[in-house]
């Protein structure tokens, strides 16, 4: 049987049992001749247009239609529940994300059971989905997302005697939830499945929705929480949600320390649950483009990076890094003093002129670190990876999707302060924080990916196991060696094969020269990319953990009025606090790739 006929063989067994109900699943009737052959031969182009193929696109939208109705659901009911005017529980919205927590639960747990029993449900792996240092961050992110459950678990059972019972179990089932999908996560991130495509799809949808459920919800409290902080007159229309500040009535109140204890506890960790759903939404994602795909590793191969982090660099991107991330927690801590504690005018304004210069300082050296990273790729000679990439792809995409909420922030800001000709220091401070913002998200893009398109570099340099006898070691007497070469231009017997010839000296000194160059370009990237990744560090904490200077400073407030001003920030900021650390994940690869 030829290559192509057992291909095709394979291809339609496996298609009609994942087609018809209660048929085998595909990989039985495979033998393991057949299943390694799937693996060492190319996959012809033939089929790519097969009517099995096109039923595979329909299996995904179908998906797709699922998550888009599940997707809307949530956000009606989420935007529904926070404001008193709409006829509509909080303990409707708790339900809801209860059912679909316990659903995705228990479809996770039928996952890992049932790839781990059947064989050949996965035949291959993306090497790109879920980097170690992607699934560390999701581990990280996941810890102290229990410790705010904890925190809500023991909030919400003070007021047993005047709550529902499905608000004590909402943080429950969540912890829950959170620790099996990390798990699931961990183990299955890499994973092509090739058994039960369309359940598996469905399921791996449901997932993702339940984690945009989740952080809907988490951001609708949290600003909520924040405007109630910087408003407390004008946020009594929301304050029916039971979670959104001190809305408690008197007939449900809690005067223990303790509630005041855990109720600030899980606000203060609301930004790590964020992120956390956010990290889990890309990572499913990729597996759910990676469902039915079969990896040909002659055209596509894997490259497998190791994290050096200590490898060939001048520490100098890292210390001017690490002084900006410091400095910035500093000001951090004196804006929330001075800002959110009632302290006279004109400290308020100091903190707000410190604000911003801070960030103007911040995102000036950050763009110029991401333009001259731009630059030093013009001379790169790395190819551009063009090979077919889900997380890639994903990566670029967020990166691009999530930039539009700052920049959003930034011109309605531009025009607010342009067309109300403001004239005063802050002002102008904001103005060209504004600018710079737009300009440090463009750059930064750019940079990173341009990074993200390029190969990863050989082992530094690779030379021939015969060039490196003669000039691999650490000095080299370039004389002794031209010395040794006779007239016929070798210096090893006729007998040795030419391939073992030595170089000219010229061309020794030559190799070392273009190795030198390439080896100051890549401690320059990697320099750049430290730099930019401890730069937004401080820049996803200084929104995510309370700075909201969109309020405390009021020339918009005043020009576009609270209800508008507060609905654009609302909806806005949120994207760019994932955009921060979205990008510190991005650049932590590139910064591994250079």
């Amino acid at each position: 049987m030829t290559e192509l006929s057992l291909w095709k063989d394979n291809e339609i067994g496996r298609e009609d049992s994942v087609m018809g109900a209660g048929h085998r699943d595909d990989k039985t009737s495979l033998g393991p001749e057949q299943l390694a052959s799937l693996g060492h031969h190319k996959f012809p182009s033939a089929l790519t247009h097969s009517p099995k193929e096109i039923w595979k696109k329909g299996g995904r939208v179908f998906s797709v239609l699922l998550g888009i109705n599940l997707v809307l659901l949530s956000c009606t009911l989420v935007s529904g529940g926070a404001f008193h005017e709409i006829k509509l529980h909080d303990y409707d919205v708790f339900f809801m994300l209860t059912i679909v927590m316990l659903i995705a639960i228990i479809w996770m747990l039928f996952y890992l059971i049932h790839t781990s029993r059947h064989r050949g449900a996965i035949l291959c792996k993306d090497a790109h989905a879920g980097p170690i240092w992607l699934r560390g961050g999701l581990v990280l992110f996941a810890v102290l997302t229990l410790v705010m459950d904890i925190f809500k678990t023991g909030y919400y059972s003070s007021f047993s005697h005047c709550l529902t019972a499905i608000k004590i179990t909402y943080p429950i089932v969540q912890a829950l939830f959170v620790i099996v999908q990390t798990y699931f996560l961990w183990v299955s991130a890499k994973d092509c499945v090739h058994v039960h495509l369309d359940v598996t799809r469905c399921g791996l949808m449901v997932t993702l929705t339940t984690n945009l459920a989740v952080w809907m919800s988490a951001v609708t409290d949290e600003s909520v929480h924040k405007a109630q902080l910087k408003n407390p007159n004008g946020t009594h229309r929301m304050c029916k949600w039971h979670m959104k500040g001190n809305c408690t009535s008197e007939s449900c109140s809690c005067d223990r320390k303790l509630c005041s204890v855990f109720h600030d506890g899980y606000f203060w960790m609301y930004p790590f649950n964020i992120e956390y759903s956010l990290f889990a939404s890309a990572m499913v994602y990729v597996m759910w483009k990676n469902v039915g795909r079969l990896i040909d590793h002659h055209t596509n191969p894997m490259h497998h990076l190791t994290f050096r982090l200590f490898k060939k660099t001048f520490f100098v991107g890292a210390i001017l890094g690490f002084l900006m991330l410091v400095t910035g927690i500093g000001v951090l801590i004196v804006y929330e003093i001075q800002v959110n504690k009632n302290h006279p005018g004109e400290k308020k304004d100091q903190a707000l002129m410190m604000y911003y210069i801070f960030n103007i300082v911040c995102l000036g050296l950050t763009s110029l670190a991401s333009i001259g990273g731009s630059i030093v790729y013009r001379f790169d000679k790395r190819d551009m990876d063009r090979h077919k990439n889900p997380t890639r792809t994903l990566d670029v995409a967020l990166l691009m999707g999530a930039a539009l909420g700052q920049y959003a922030i930034s011109y309605y800001s531009i025009v607010a302060i342009v067309a109300s000709m403001s004239r005063d220091t802050i002002s102008a401070l904001n103005l060209t924080c504004s600018l710079l913002m737009i300009a440090q998200h463009t750059f930064q893009n750019i940079f990173i990916i341009e990074g993200l398109h390029r190969q990863p570099p050989e082992e530094e340099n690779k030379i021939d196991s015969q060039q490196k006898d003669v000039y691999g070691l650490t000095f080299v007497n370039v004389n002794a060696v031209s010395l040794r070469v006779p007239d016929s231009g070798s210096a090893l017997p006729s007998a040795t094969p030419p391939a073992l010839a030595i170089q000219a000296p010229s061309e020794v000194i030559q190799s070392i020269k273009i190795s030198k160059k390439v080896s100051w370009r890549r401690r320059f990237l990697k320099e750049v990319s430290s730099f930019l990744l401890l730069c937004n560090v401080i820049l996803w904490i200084m929104p995510a953990f309370g700075a909201r200077p969109q309020f405390d400073n009021e020339r918009e407030l005043k020009f576009y009025g609270y209800p508008m001003w507060a609905a654009i920030v609302d909806i806005c900021l949120p994207f760019g606090i994932f955009y921060r650390m979205h990008a510190v994940a991005s650049l932590l690869e590139v910064y591994i790739m250079s």
